[in-house]
């Protein structure tokens, strides 16, 4: 046993020794970061809003209803609820007044009340408003669950033409998604077709006389099941569209959302009129994969919001918000995906599921036809095609079946560029400002999170070198009411500005709040924050554009210069709240890491680990040495020693001067005359002297060959009651007194069998010179005499009466070799066999019959003393 647990000791460090590599290159889950600066909400009511007109009853009631806003040129356009309002960045300072106020009412609303839905979707919520040109603004709404489209001047919001059917170019309802782009003089759309929106599409459109209209198949989970649109771009000869759905792949319990890129050609013509007439030739989509590396992967797969397409490290890009799936742990990170990227993965392999009941896998390239399905007509493998509607059968049934790729859409460097874990509110949306400081080199992300606040993240060129500059509560609820989920962003470089909006309210947010640090140099650049700047007049200042020296900034936070004191009005400014300003200055993102680093972190817990292996090996080791030196002892169940001390069971206090050969063969057992009830419910309960001893069949093992032999310590005696008047031999009981007689035994174990209980030194001492008398008083034992003359006692039945004594000298006589008899114990039923010789008769049966549990006796909770206690 003690080998066995030094073996598992051993095994365990072994184990550990194998996980010490694996812990040490394991990668960390990336920590959110800690904000250098806190704007807190007194500040907020400061900054200019606006809650739509006020005087208006719908507005009154149901609030502005934000949908979208773009921005061109100098003007700021906000889609709402029947309303579009343009206001003015240059003027919008200090107040966002609207400079003009178009109003497009619904006049569907009796039809819309009779379609049993909610009476507040009876109005007419902007859902597209796009640039359609220079001079023209596309604007679509749901105009009371009857979608329509107008065109408006630009200039004067005039409208121009006549109204156009807003189906598949515009949702039915407020809360369903949808994203539009112009291209090529096509508008392209994604959306809902129906009023159940059960129909999904990505349509093309408005391209003039001889033009086709194409969509996506309809009611094919393949294509799209359940799209969630966020947006849409055009970048080269295709027209990207941002989304996410259910995953058709995900062969798992229950619905997983995945993200979705999918791609189409700008001169794409639709199929033949046998396959795939009016729809897409060139629909392709591929998962975007935005995760945490590791042995698992942690992915956030919802994608919330998405930039336009710019410029990282010199690659076109975009960069979006994805967040975990809504029964998930909350959290949220922001990964970047290059363009090229996204164009390999639609070069590569396709995914196939040959049945419902299989898996998917990728396609062998051997099963590909030729031009390669998904390709744009005049170009690659399919330049020799003017036009899509020439593509093969096989082509296009080939993209109608396989339209999702194997491979997923890698982030740049493979993991998210800013997460956020901590927090119980997710991010929602997302503005770059990729050409940030007076030299425009920096990148400045901004987030909107569900909560009403914006986070303010200079990113790094460098892993983990991102830094939390600000984090701006925004959301005021005396200015809006409703949800305080961000909606959107806009961001205003040239007026120094960022709009934030609401459901019920729009808020313009400075970029940066240097003039609170009023002329405090060492405040001034510990906010790292590439728009502000110290002139050497002594001030802090935002960086205005073209300005490019006379300054100091300290954005990588460098700070071996000698900083000033600063103080203002007998106060340290740089305390960590400024009471005046509402800025809150926290400690150094570099310095909040200090402490118990990640990997001392890691070695800690694994030298606890190993201590406690190791100690908890020691300790098994030692339980089993100590049961296996236990176990070595001598086994005195059913010795003569053993079966003396187990007859004073019950006795509390026993008399060793009263110790009587009753006691030591009697079949019943001894029953005090004055017995109180507990001890007389004691009596009657079977004991060692009444269970017969199970005889050993063999003793091959070590342990039973070390418990056969018994030697009795000087100090015990066993001797037979007799009358006083009735004297013996001293000779006949001087081997009593000897230590070394040895008695053979067997050890009463479960399953022995077969083995007979020798008393050979013992009847070999007797003689014959004992009087009959002396075994008179001993109870219910009958004398068997054998033919050669030697005579052993028999134990009864309890059911039998008193057994006469036989000859006493007849007892003692001397075992004789082949003329002894020895006859095993039977049955406590059974009669006396008849006298055989030179036989050793077996039990026929070793259960003895237990007398009936007395029923005048009331069952009581029997307390044995700890001394009368023993284990068999």
């Amino acid at each position: 046993m003690i080998d066995r647990a030094c073996y598992s000791v051993v095994v365990t460090m072994v184990s550990l020794a194998w996980l010490l590599p694996v812990i040490a290159t394991a990668t960390p889950f990336p920590r959110d970061l800690q904000p250098i600066s806190v704007v807190r909400l007194e500040d907020s009511h400061l900054y200019p809003s606006f809650q739509g007109l006020m005087f208006n009853n719908g507005t009154e009631r149901l609030g502005l209803d934000y949908q979208r806003m773009i921005r061109i040129q100098h003007m700021l356009y906000i889609a709402a609820r029947d309303h579009v309002f343009v206001v003015n960045l240059t003027s919008a300072v200090d107040k966002i007044i609207p400079q003009q106020i178009l109003t497009w009412s619904s006049t569907d609303v009796s039809k819309c009340a009779v379609r049993g839905r909610n009476s507040d979707e009876c109005y007419n919520y902007i859902k597209v408003l796009v640039p359609r040109n220079d001079e023209t603004l596309f604007a679509c709404g749901t105009n009371a669950l009857n979608p329509a489209c107008r065109n408006y001047r630009l200039s004067t919001l005039e409208q121009v033409g006549q109204e156009l059917l807003g189906q598949a170019r515009c949702p039915f309802e407020s809360r369903q998604s949808n994203v539009g782009v112009f291209a090529d003089g096509h508008f392209y759309s994604g959306t809902v077709t129906d009023f159940q929106a059960s129909d999904a599409v990505i349509y093309k459109s408005l391209g003039g006389e001889g033009r086709p209209v194409l969509r996506t198949v309809k009611y094919d989970s393949k294509w799209l099941r359940e799209p969630h649109f966020l947006h849409a771009v055009e970048y080269g000869n295709y027209v990207y569209f941002f989304f996410s759905e259910i995953a058709v792949e995900h062969t798992g319990a229950g619905k997983v959302v995945y993200s979705r890129v999918a791609r189409v050609c700008k001169n794409d013509s639709g199929g033949s009129t046998r396959v795939l007439d009016r729809h897409w030739t060139s629909f392709l989509k591929a998962r975007l994969n935005c995760s945490v590396p590791g042995d698992t992967f942690f992915y956030f797969d919802v994608l919330q919001s998405l930039t336009n397409v710019l410029q990282i490290n010199q690659r076109p890009a975009v960069v979006g918000v994805f967040t975990t799936q809504i029964n998930s742990i909350p959290g949220s990170a922001v990964c970047g995906f290059y363009l090229d990227d996204i164009e390999r993965v639609f070069n590569g392999k396709f995914k196939e599921q040959k049945n419902s009941d299989s898996v998917w896998m990728p396609v062998p390239d051997e099963h590909v036809p030729k031009p390669r399905p998904g390709s744009c007509a005049g170009e690659g493998s399919a330049s020799s095609y003017s036009s899509s509607v020439q593509f093969p059968d096989s082509v296009l049934s080939f993209i109608k079946t396989h339209p999702l790729m194997d491979e997923s859409v890698s982030s740049i460097n493979s993991q998210p560029l800013i997460t956020s874990t901590a927090s119980r509110y997710k991010l929602t949306q997302i503005v770059v400002d990729t050409a940030a400081g007076p030299h425009k080199n920096r990148s400045v992300v901004f987030l909107g999170s569900e909560d009403g606040r914006i986070l303010k993240i200079l990113t790094g060129t460098q892993a983990n070198s991102s830094r939390l500059l600000e984090d701006i509560s925004v959301f005021s609820p005396t200015q809006c009411s409703g949800e305080r989920r961000v909606l959107g962003l806009e961001l205003d470089k040239e007026h120094h500005a960022l709009f934030v909006a609401f459901s019920n309210c729009i808020i313009r947010v400075p970029l940066s709040r240097c003039a609170q640090h009023t002329s405090c140099k060492r405040r001034c650049l510990h906010t790292h924050d590439p728009y502000c700047i110290w002139l050497r007049t002594g001030r802090c200042a935002d960086v205005a554009p073209g300005f490019k020296a006379g300054f100091e900034q300290d954005v990588d936070g460098d700070q071996s210069h000698s900083f000033d004191t600063c103080t203002a009005a007998g106060r340290d400014v740089s305390s960590a709240v400024d009471s005046a300003s509402g800025v809150k200055q926290l400690p150094d993102a570099a310095g909040l890491s200090d402490g118990l680093h990640f990997t001392l972190l890691g070695a800690c817990v694994l030298v606890a680990f190993v201590l406690g292996a190791v100690v908890s090996g020691l300790l098994v080791s030692c339980y089993c040495g100590q049961r296996s030196n236990q176990s070595q002892q001598p086994e005195h169940a059913l010795s003569l020693n053993s079966l003396t001390k187990l007859n004073h069971l019950i006795d509390t206090k026993p008399d060793k001067n009263d110790l009587t050969s009753s006691q030591i063969y009697s079949s019943e057992p001894p029953v005090k005359p004055h017995a109180t009830e507990d001890e007389e419910l004691v009596s009657n309960l079977p004991t060692p002297d009444l269970m017969p001893e199970l005889p050993i069949k063999n003793l091959n093992s070590q342990w039973e060959r070390s418990h056969t032999l018994q030697v009795f310590p000087t100090n015990q005696t066993l001797p037979i009651k007799h009358t006083p008047s009735e004297g013996h031999d001293d000779d006949v009981f001087k081997h009593r007194q000897n230590p070394d007689v040895a008695i053979m035994t067997s050890s009463l174990l479960p399953g022995d069998s077969g083995s007979l209980h020798m008393l050979t030194s013992y009847y070999s001492c007797l003689k014959q010179t004992a009087e009959t008398s002396a075994f008179q008083q001993i109870p219910r034992h009958v004398l068997i005499k054998m033919g050669t003359g030697v005579t052993t006692a028999r134990q009864h039945s309890f059911n039998q009466k008193s057994a006469h004594a036989g000859n006493i000298y007849e007892i003692h006589r001397p075992l004789i070799a082949g003329g002894s008899c020895l006859t095993r114990q039977h049955s406590y039923s059974e009669p006396p066999h008849l006298q055989r010789e030179a036989i050793i008769r077996r039990t026929e049966s070793l259960k003895p019959q237990i007398p009936p549990k007395p029923t005048n006796i009331p069952p009581k909770t029997l307390h044995l003393p700890s001394h009368a206690k023993h284990n068999y």
